[in-house]
Formats: structure tokens, C-alpha cells, sequence
């Protein structure tokens, strides 16, 4: 279902007037001047954006969407937060209270639209990809929920080994870490495409996207209230719900997920190793089919030269021995033509000889293509 429904919380009345005005004529809006109000009409409304003022006297922003995300009526409304500041604190802060996405005042339309984009496209993407990925994560990993941790962890390493495509590797990943009853989003980076984003209920939100974006060089591991932040070169991983009621496991899950993403970024590297080296075979078997065409292309030019020739010459000593005796000229002049002719002979075989050794050359080239070519494939 795609959104059509915003809550918009604000206890400043011109704020309000100024969403109303960018909005009202493509959503079906209602406003709210409270936390305390946005509370009292949210589940009668349903909203399916909440529009969330940070700083407001009695119930601030976060308190609110944290009574929101605790309420099971409410918790999937995805919530924005619309804030005058947007340091990476605040930004943690909202996120760490279920938040969704983050905009900083003043904006502008095209701004809000965009944004509120890209979270329509999170509803149709969640409604569209939830009993997919809960099928499919029962399905791979049924078996590791009754085993050991080291044993699913050593199940996942061995079924790992197996996969060739990224997109299924990062779903082993997100499916292994929630038979720990662990909740995850992922980020892939590359060298020269896009990052791709990897979450258990198929999406990342925005902000978790920011998130990535802000603390991707900020060093190996963040950890905050019950979350934690695992960055490596092509990896990064955020975990929502470590168990912070039992710090030995604590401690041992957050071992266990680095360890985790350490045996995955190099099977993700594996796998970016093999397409590339798949692509440089294209491209190598594309040169010595070029090198092949044009080397039998060239070597039937020349026997069509050599053979023009030879026809010529044989022409040529046909005719001379035909009209020279009928010529009158004395013996030297016979042996003086015969003896250039014969030179001229001479010249175009040695030419041809020169033929020979270019051909010979180009076998040797493309002896050692398609030998270079044989062991990119045993590779």
C-alpha cells in the first residue's frame, strides 16, 4: 500500500502550517501540537508516516516514539524526526529509539518529497518482501536453530563456501545472525559500484543508511545501549538487539559477530575476485579470437600474393623463352636477361621466406594465447 496517511507533531503552530502547506495536496495529513496528543489520536488515525518534532516541552520527540515503538498497535508506523540539529548524536539518539529517518530544519519541498520517497518506497518494499525473506530464512537455516552456537557458526563457514553471488551471501549472513535472535542490517561497499544494503526484513531505513555513511571510517567496533557497529573494509554491520541483560553473552555474541563478518568480507572478496577474473577470461577470449581472425585473414592474403606471383613469374619465363630466340641478340644479351630475370626470382623468394618467418611468428603468438588462455581457466 503505498503511503497516503502523515501525523504531523509539532507544538510550534507556524511549523505545522508550513508542512500543511507542502503537503496537504498529496496526503491526507492531520496535525497534532503535543507529544501527549500525537499519543491519544495515533491509533484511531494509523498513520502511516509520523512527522516527529525532537524538542517540545513535556514529552519530547524521542519519548514519544519510544511509547510509540513500545506500543505492538504502533510500532510499525515508521516515524521521521524533524529536528533544528542533526549531529551524529542526535541522529544515534533517534535511531536508538526506533526511528525510521531524520530530516533538519528549515527544508525545503523537495527535500521533504524526496525523503518521504524514499520511506513510501520502504512501505511497498516491506510489504512486498516480508513473507519472502521469512520463508526463505526459515528454510536455509531451519537446522542451525537447534544447534550450538559454534556449530551454526561452523555450518554457516561451510555453506558460505558455496555461494557465488553477493546478494545471497548477505542474506546467509542476515539469516545465520538471527538464528542468534539477532536483528541486523548490512552494508556491501564496492570499488566502483554503489553500496548495497541488506536488512532481515529486506530493507534498511534511511537512517541506519546515514549511520553507515557517518561511522564506515570511524574504526573496527561502536557499541551503544543494546546495539552494536562492526565496520571492515567491505563490510559493515549493525546489530539492534544485543542481549545487554547478560554481559557474558554479551561479550561472547559480540566475538562471535566479528567473527562472523570477517569469514564473510573474505568470501565477499572471493566472490568479486572471481567475476573479475570471469570477466578478464571474456575479455581474453575476445583478444585471441581477434588475434585468430586476423592472423588467418592476413596468412590468406599472402598465399593469395604468393600465389599471383608465382603465376606471374611462370608467365613471364613462358614468354621469355618464346620471343628471345626470335630476337636476334647475341649470346650476351641473352645471358644478361636470363641472369636478370633469374635475380628477380631470387629477390621474391627470399620475400617469401620472409613470409614464412612471419607466419611462424604469428603460430607462435597464437600458441601462446591459447596456452595462456588454458591455464586462466585451470586458475
Amino acid at each position: 500500500m503505498p503511503l497516503t496517511r502523515i501525523l504531523a507533531v509539532d507544538d510550534e503552530p507556524f511549523n505545522l502550517e508550513i508542512i500543511e502547506e507542502l503537503l496537504e495536496n498529496d496526503f491526507d495529513l492531520k496535525m497534532a501540537s503535543s507529544g501527549p496528543e500525537c499519543l491519544s489520536v495515533v491509533e484511531d488515525y494509523d498513520p502511516q508516516v509520523i512527522l516527529l518534532d525532537v524538542s517540545m516541552p513535556k514529552m519530547n520527540g524521542y519519548e514519544v516514539c519510544t511509547k510509540l515503538k513500545e506500543n505492538p498497535n504502533t510500532a510499525h508506523i515508521i516515524v521521521m524526526f524533524v529536528s533544528a540539529r542533526g549531529t551524529v548524536e542526535e541522529r544515534m539518539e533517534g535511531y536508538s529509539v526506533g526511528a525510521e529517518d531524520y530530516i533538519v530544519k528549515p527544508f525545503g519541498h523537495e527535500e521533504l518529497r524526496l525523503k518521504l520517497k524514499n520511506l513510501n518506497q520502504i512501505i511497498i518494499d516491506k510489504e512486498n518482501l516480508e513473507q519472502q525473506v521469512e520463508e526463505a530464512t526459515s528454510t536455509a537455516f531451519n537446522a542451525m536453530a537447534n544447534s550450538s552456537e559454534m556449530g551454526q557458526i561452523v555450518n554457516y563457514i561451510e555453506n558460505i563456501a558455496l555461494i557465488n553471488e553477493v546478494d545471497i551471501l548477505a542474506q546467509a549472513l542476515v539469516s545465520c545472525l538471527s538464528s542468534f535472535d539477532l536483528q541486523s542490517n548490512i552494508e556491501f561497499r564496492f570499488i566502483s559500484d554503489d553500496p548495497q544494503h541488506f536488512a532481515l526484513r529486506g530493507v534498511c531505513s534511511p537512517i541506519v543508511i546515514e549511520l553507515f555513511d557517518m561511522l564506515k571510517s570511524k574504526g573496527r567496533l561502536h557499541e551503544f545501549s543494546h546495539r552494536i557497529l562492526v565496520n571492515y573494509e567491505f563490510i559493515s554491520l549493525l546489530i539492534l538487539n544485543m542481549p545487554d541483560h547478560d554481559q557474558d553473552k554479551h561479550g561472547r555474541i559480540r566475538d562471535h559477530v566479528c567473527f562472523l563478518v570477517s569469514v564473510t568480507e573474505q568470501q565477499l572478496k572471493a566472490i568479486l575476485t572471481r567475476k573479475k577474473l570471469e570477466q578478464q577470461e571474456t575479455k581474453l577470449n575476445e583478444v585471441v579470437d581477434m588475434v585468430h581472425s586476423k592472423f588467418h585473414g592476413l596468412m590468406d592474403l599472402l598465399n593469395e600474393n604468393r600465389l599471383s606471383n608465382e603465376a606471374v613469374f611462370k608467365r613471364l619465363q613462358e614468354e621469355l623463352e618464346e620471343r628471345i630466340p626470335t630476337m636476334g641478340l647475341d649470346e650476351d644479351q641473352e645471358i644478361f636477361i636470363y641472369q636478370k630475370v633469374d635475380r628477380t626470382i631470387q629477390n621474391s623468394v627470399a620475400r617469401e621466406d620472409s613470409v614464412k618467418n612471419v607466419k611462424a611468428a604469428f603460430q607462435e603468438i597464437e600458441q601462446d594465447l591459447a596456452q595462456l588462455l588454458d591455464n586462466t581457466n585451470r586458475t
